[in-house]
């Protein structure tokens, strides 16, 4: 069976529309920690920062495990959207909600157990750990709408509605900012204040969400409920958000691994690296906009069976990516002592850190690669290639540290290049395979 090709015009013009708004978007998450840290320590409390610290780690652990509804979700939509399936559009979009809410409440639920896992796994101090419950406990109310936030996001990425993404970001974290101040200082309600105040914020962007995605929805195209719960599109689904959840955690575990590794090497070095993590954080900020672009570029030419506006999009995206990283990487080399003095007084870590900018500054040129695959396998729906060649890449990762360990720091720094390397090189491996396979059906 043929499928029918809907040709779409692919330019620059487009993949910056797609891109630019999400750039920003991300780019307002870290000013949110930046500011949530700065009322809490103006209390006074050390104990109160190591709480919202071990807080934070704990609800980005947990959330980050269902980053899969975000991802997924923008991939079958796009493809959905590819295809001018307006019925599978709204079918995505309702079905990620129940899941995404459902997944939400059983969180909640379980809340006292996973933070008590938590604790026992981080061994905080005793004061510090119960900040830590307190903020916690207040911030998992928030998870049914915390999770439909990743299923809006998605859906409107999806349908290449980046500018409607961007302002969702800028309410969340806007709100969040105001909120976390009022609550947190001007009524002195503290780390209680700062999380209730981003409950708060996620419940608004997801009502907020809700309203203008409505309009989108045709009671002429409404999906039953048997479309809804269709256990073939379940299933695939489950299997998509299955193969993403092992690639996340897979991620974790390696830049979980490198902190572990730079602390046996001491708490300067460890401190240095914290700091110079800071400006690859910053950079994967900015490629992940174009990430955005792929990842719905692709999904849509999948849809549309249009071969021509697949390639066209992946060499625009990989262009801009390799230009975008090449600016990071020469503004990191350039500007990179002057951050390391913005972050840290401490002349010690300040020498320990300089050290290391070189490797640091090349990080997004290492990574441009696997930022640009990883956009296009999740819009493209390929998630099980994404999770076998992150395993791969976990493995050559750690086999890189341990040839390289009598390097100190810069082995571990080295091996992080590996790891992001090879992510990219075997994504592209798999490239052709799939393309073939994708458009063996083109008219």
């Amino acid at each position: 069976m043929t499928h029918p090709t809907r040709p779409f015009t692919v330019n620059h013009r487009l993949v910056f529309g797609l891109a630019a708004p999400m750039i920003l978007a991300y780019l307002t998450t870290p000013l949110l920690g930046v500011v949530d840290t700065a009322v809490v320590g103006r209390l006074g409390e050390a104990f109160m920062i190591g709480g919202l610290a071990v807080g934070a780690i704990l609800v980005d652990v947990i959330f980050t495990t269902f980053n899969f509804l975000r991802s997924g979700t923008t991939g079958l939509t796009a493809q959905a959207y590819g295809r001018e399936d307006e019925i599978e559009i709204q079918t995505t979009l309702l079905r990620s909600l129940i899941i995404g809410v459902a997944s939400g409440i059983i969180l909640l639920m379980f809340t006292p157990l996973l933070l008590s896992l938590g604790l026992y796994l981080m061994e905080p101090s005793e004061t510090v750990a119960i900040a830590t419950q307190q903020y916690v406990l207040i911030r998992m109310l928030g998870a049914p709408v915390t999770l439909g936030n990743y299923a809006l996001l998605g859906w409107f990425i999806g349908l290449g509605k980046t500018r409607t993404g961007l302002l969702l970001q800028i309410v969340l974290n806007g709100s969040n900012i105001i909120l976390s101040i009022f609550l947190g200082l001007h009524l002195a309600l503290g780390i209680e204040g700062v999380a209730a105040a981003t409950v708060m914020s996620e419940l608004l962007a997801f009502l907020l969400g809700l309203l203008i995605c409505y309009p989108y929805f045709k009671c002429s195209t409404w999906p039953s409920w048997l479309r809804l719960m269709d256990r073939a599109a379940l299933w695939r689904f489950a299997n998509l958000n299955f193969d993403i959840m092992l690639r996340s955690f897979a991620l974790l575990f390696a830049f979980a691994f490198f902190t572990t590794q730079g602390a046996y090497l001491g708490e300067q070095t460890l401190a240095a690296n914290a700091v110079l993590m800071n400006f690859f954080m910053l950079a994967s900020y900015f490629l992940d906009g174009l990430t955005s672009a792929a990842e719905q570029l692709a999904g849509r030419a999948i849809g549309a069976n249009y071969r021509d506006g697949f390639m066209r999009s992946l060499k625009l995206t990989l262009g801009w990516n390799i230009v975008m990283a090449s600016l990071l990487a020469t503004m990191l080399w350039i500007l990179g002592e002057p951050m390391i003095a913005l972050i840290t007084t401490l002349e010690s870590i300040q020498m320990e850190a300089a050290q290391y900018l070189l490797l640091v500054a090349l990080l997004p040129l290492t990574g441009v690669l696997a930022f640009q695959m990883d956009g296009v396998f999740i819009g493209a729906t390929w998630s099980r290639d994404m999770s076998r060649m992150m395993l791969v890449s976990l493995a050559a990762y750690l086999a890189a540290w341990w040839w390289l360990r009598d390097f100190a720091n810069d082995g571990l720094w080295l091996a992080l290049h590996v790891f992001l390397l090879v992510r990219g090189l075997t994504l592209s491996a798999r490239l052709p395979v799939r393309i073939r396979q994708a458009f063996s059906q083109t008219k």
